[in-house]
């Protein structure tokens, strides 16, 4: 989200007219975090203009460059920087600031969903519960944020005991197969987003990729569902699945040999 309101309302409007039907604010990735492979790689393709397409399409934002005098054509490094400063701009928002942007994208979008992603404090997701959010996402951006971060599925289960029947809860992060799409239903999440399997796929077959990877996704979870008994998503409850307590070692401490 913008450090410039009339940005966020032009993304907002294009949003809607584009046909999409839910605003997920994603809270984790105001800042990108250091990600050794990017710094090694120099993995860092906004800044030479690539993948900043949102931005320099973008009405607002082209008025924006125009008044800095950026020609993005010409200059496509410069607009790069200034959409990423725009986007990952490490300056947090507040809480205070989301009853405006629900407010907003309710009225732009005639009462779609709204929701926040990044959740994996119990506190944040009281918070969102009082402001009247349609959703949370319990999300660590797969552990690229921040280094050493608690594993979302331990989120999940503690956001869901403490508020599972006040809000509408999603899990991502670390879906790579069936067992973690049946773990995540388990533990409270209504559904998963996928991530990293369907970019593996396009990026090795295109469109055929994604669809591929996907079909491999279900078919590998309709198998899951009956070699273990299950008929029905809506049979997959907590008691399905055995965890140990956060304390419980890899090890044991005395070998019994």
């Amino acid at each position: 989200m913008p450090h410039d309101d009339e940005l966020t309302l032009s993304l907002l409007q294009r949003a809607h007219d584009s046909g999409f039907t839910a605003c997920i604010l994603t809270l984790d990735t105001w800042q990108l975090a250091w990600r050794h492979r990017d710094v090694v790689n120099s993995n860092y393709a906004f800044y030479h203009g690539q993948g900043a397409d949102l931005g320099l399409s973008d009405p607002v934002f082209q008025k924006r460059l125009e008044e800095a005098g950026i020609d993005p054509k010409k200059q496509p490094n410069e607009a790069g920087a200034i959409w990423v400063d725009n986007v990952w701009h490490g300056r947090a928002w507040s809480w205070e600031k989301m009853p405006w942007l629900m407010e907003q994208w309710k009225r732009i979008s005639n009462g779609k969903p709204f929701c926040l992603k990044g959740m994996q404090h119990v506190a944040d997701a009281k918070k969102a519960v009082e402001l009247g959010v349609n959703g949370i996402a319990v999300s660590n951006h797969a552990g690229r944020q921040v280094d050493g971060a608690c594993a979302s599925l331990d989120a999940l289960e503690k956001i869901f005991n403490a508020f599972g029947d006040k809000t509408y809860i999603m899990f991502d992060s670390g879906i790579r197969g069936a067992a973690d799409v049946f773990k995540a239903l388990a533990l409270g999440a209504k559904f998963v987003f996928v991530g990293r399997l369907w970019v593996w796929g396009l990026s090795i077959k295109g469109e055929l990729g994604v669809r591929h990877v996907m079909k491999s996704l279900l078919a590998d979870f309709d198998i899951l569902m009956n070699v273990s008994g299950y008929q029905s998503v809506d049979q997959i409850d907590r008691d399905s699945i055995e965890s140990l307590p956060n304390s419980a070692g890899m090890i044991a401490e005395k070998s019994k040999l």
